[in-house]
């Protein structure tokens, strides 16, 4: 049996934000969790690419994808620079609709490699959508401390939110 505990829940107000920040995390829980609402300032495209990173490393990160859009499938894999979380809805899709993902880091406290999981989808009314299921894994032994989630090519609108919950296990 597992507790789901919230650590922060952080909204994005009126002026947008170019990332969402969760710092000093506690060392206390087993696992982490990230629920994630997020729609991006972008134009260009109906979706915008998510990306996140632990403790501030550029480096070391590896992973797979495996993406639906309604009309085909495909799976990727490799991205070294940032864990990649799939795709949010950007200003060019549907009004008012914001993608929905939820990242799982198991044992963010240990001394071995942190793998992590996306299962995630962008919403789009008007065309094709996205759906993603994403494994990541930084190669780092250090305890997670602070995840910065970022936009490949906008910024988080107002009301994207993001909430990081402890798993504790029983």
């Amino acid at each position: 049996m597992a507790n789901m505990i919230p650590i922060s829940t952080v909204t994005v107000g009126s002026g947008g934000a170019s990332s969402i920040d969760f710092n000093s995390i506690p060392q206390t829980y087993t696992d982490l969790v990230i629920k994630l609402s997020l729609r991006s300032t972008r134009t260009a495209f109906p979706q915008d690419d998510l990306y996140y990173k632990y403790n501030g490393s550029s480096t070391s990160n590896s992973g797979i994808q495996i993406r639906g859009s309604g009309s085909a499938v495909i799976s990727t894999s490799g991205w070294i620079t940032y864990n990649y979380g799939g795709q949010v809805d950007s200003n060019s899709a549907t009004s008012n609709t914001f993608g929905n993902a939820e990242i799982y880091i198991p044992n963010y406290t240990s001394a071995n490699n942190k793998s992590s999981s996306v299962d995630g989808v962008q919403e789009n009314n008007q065309a094709e959508a996205y759906t993603n299921l994403l494994a990541n894994l930084w190669s780092n032994t250090s305890p997670i401390t602070s995840i910065a989630l970022t936009l490949g090519a906008g910024n988080f609108v107002q009301y994207s939110s993001a909430t990081l919950y402890g798993i504790r296990k029983y």
